[in-house]
Order: C-alpha cells, then sequence, then structure tokens
C-alpha cells in the first residue's frame, strides 16, 4: 500500500512538471559526467546574465529584513552547500526545527523542501524570504528595497525587461541555482570505463549499495535520488514527532515522510536526516542496518540489513570516495551591486 501511495505522489508531480518543463536541456551550461540535462521551466529559459543576477542575489544579506541572512547562510558552497549544522538558523538568530538541505542537484527535483511544499527551483525560492524564521522579509519591501540599488535596477532590466519584481528574482535564483551540480565522480569515471576509478573498497561498498545494501531501493537514478517521500523511523519516538509530507499532503502514509536526498557530495554535508540527527554516514549505515526506527508508518523498504562491519566500512567509503567530485562546484560570492 504504501508503495502506491508513493507511486501515485510522484505520478502527480511529474504530471504537474511536465506542464512547465522543456523537453530538453537549454541550458548553455554544460552538464556534468552521469547526469541527466537539467530539466528547464519553458518561461525561465537560461542565460548567463539570468545566473548571474541569481547568484548575485544568492549570496545577499540583503534579501533578508535585517541585512544578516542570505540563501547562502544555510546553503554555504564551503559546507556542501548546507550548513554544516542540525538546523537552519534565520535572522535574529532564530533555529528552524529542520536541516538545510544541499542545494547540490536540485534542480533535478519538482518538489523541493523536505516535506514537498513548493514546486520547482521557483516555487521554493521566495519561501525563506518570507518566513519570519529565516529572513522575515515581506516581498514588497524586499522589492522595494532592491528597485533602490541601481545596479540591480539595470540588471533586471536587461534580463527581464522590467524592474525588480518576487517573480523575477524568483525566476534569477531559480537560473542560478540549476548551475549547482555535481556529477563527473569516481562512480561516473568508473561506469564510463575507467576501471581505476573506485578504490577496491569503493567497489565492494558500490556493490553492496546497489544489492545487500539496500540503499538504492531510494537512492537511485543518476542523482542518487528517487525524488520521493519515506518515513524511515527518524524522529518518530518524540513527543510530538514532525509529520513531514503528511502536513502537506494528509495522506495517512505519508505521516514521517521525508524527501529522500541526493548521495550527491555527501561527505561534505553533514549532519544528516531532516532534524541533524545523525552526525556521520557511520550513524546514517547503522540506522539502516537496524531496519531503521520502527512506527506504523514506516517505509516497508526499511528492515535489517545484518550489514558487517567490513561492508558497514565499504558502504561508507563508496559514498564518501565514488560520490565525491573532483569538479564540486565551490562558487565563490559574486560582487554585489
Amino acid at each position: 500500500m504504501r508503495s502506491f501511495v508513493v507511486l501515485c505522489a510522484t505520478l502527480s508531480a511529474m504530471v504537474m512538471g511536465a506542464a512547465v518543463l522543456c523537453a530538453a536541456d537549454t541550458s548553455p551550461f554544460k552538464t556534468p559526467l552521469g547526469l541527466k540535462p537539467v530539466p528547464v521551466p519553458a518561461d525561465n529559459p537560461m542565460t548567463r546574465e539570468k545566473v548571474e543576477l541569481g547568484k548575485q542575489l544568492y549570496f545577499d544579506p540583503r534579501l533578508s529584513c535585517d541585512d544578516t541572512v542570505s540563501c547562502a547562510s544555510c546553503h554555504d558552497p564551503k559546507k556542501g552547500w548546507s550548513n554544516s549544522a542540525p538546523f537552519a538558523t534565520g535572522v535574529r538568530s532564530q533555529v528552524g526545527g529542520r536541516s538545510a538541505p544541499t542545494i547540490i542537484n536540485a534542480a533535478y527535483s519538482d518538489l523541493q523542501f523536505w516535506d514537498g511544499r513548493a514546486h520547482q527551483l521557483e516555487g521554493q525560492a521566495l519561501g525563506p524570504i518570507q518566513n519570519p524564521i529565516e529572513m522575515d522579509h515581506k516581498l514588497e519591501e524586499c522589492v522595494v528595497k532592491l528597485n533602490k540599488l541601481k545596479g540591480y535596477r539595470d540588471q533586471f532590466q536587461k534580463v527581464f525587461g522590467t524592474d525588480v519584481t518576487s517573480e523575477n528574482i524568483a525566476k534569477a535564483i531559480a537560473a542560478f541555482e540549476r548551475t549547482v551540480l555535481s556529477g563527473n565522480a569516481p562512480y561516473d569515471k568508473f561506469k564510463a570505463g575507467d576501471q581505476n576509478a573506485l578504490s577496491a573498497a569503493a567497489q565492494r561498498g558500490m556493490k553492496l549499495f546497489f544489492g545487500k545494501g539496500h540503499c538504492s531501493a531510494c537512492h537511485t537514478g543518476p542523482n542518487f535520488s528517487d525524488a520521493s517521500f519515506h518515513n524511515i523511523g527518524v524522529g518518530m519516538k518524540a513527543a510530538k514527532p514532525d509529520m513531514g509530507r503528511y502536513e502537506v499532503t494528509k495522506v495517512e502514509g505519508d505521516k514521517g515522510a521525508f524527501k529522500t536526498p541526493t548521495l550527491r557530495e555527501v561527505a561534505r554535508h553533514a549532519p544528516y536526516m531532516h532534524d541533524g540527527s545523525l552526525k556521520t554516514l557511520e550513524d546514517v549505515v547503522d540506522h539502516y542496518d537496524k531496519g531503521g526506527i520502527a512506527n506504523p508508518q514506516l517505509d516497508e523498504e526499511i528492515f535489517p540489513l545484518k550489514l558487517t562491519a567490513q561492508e558497514k566500512a565499504d558502504l561508507v567509503t563508496f559514498m564518501k570516495e565514488g560520490l565525491s567530485s573532483s569538479d564540486y562546484p565551490d562558487i565563490a560570492p559574486p560582487k554585489l551591486p
């Protein structure tokens, strides 16, 4: 039954996404080895000027109410495009209730946030700006602030033919985020024929990942994510568990279900899970090995794995070595208007 619910949710997302996505990558940016062409909305084609504008907005703390928090504050290139902390911290040092998911390869997911409440990167981009514990800025006030800056006003005119608008802020940030990609990792090179790309331990770990370890049941495809939602038991023993996807769908089977994160560059963005409760990849493997945490909505793909100590170590080696790219997108903050 759980598989049927997940399938329906996935198909629904695909149908909604199909209405706005181009059939192929229309970006002027190269797709790394191992990844598919980046889906690009038909009404937000990629241009270098738009991406550069989006990069400035992404790194600009003036999008927050008190000029202290930018998108990069919680999704920092130096920290795996996350923040190396269990939870995200916003203006006035307010701490949220979920971790900051990595931006890496977010372009491949239609549903955004841990609970999938936003569609596309455009639908996600304005959420943190308005969230009272993140950037706490009313959109109309943010637009007025940016329109006072000639550098932004000129760029918006050049890229969109208008002054600054909230819709085009979202489009520009989303365009930039579609360039934050990780591929061309040792795993991709190995699959492309370079038999020396992975160590013996990483190759053993890869076989476990796609076999006994059962990881690929959810961490599947080029992005190592099915982009769907699963209850693996994390946080379900709390007095008031975070219900995750259920808060969006109100489907009983979605209680405690959260989006499957990409495993690309996973060694760079610890801690793990929606609540940052697992500090290391070793902790993550132990969690799955014991069969998650029992609860009524535990996903049917979660069960004890009975891995040996060597098998656990090999799995971690594959994720650390095999999915970490020498082309990691370590993008430096740009000069701001």
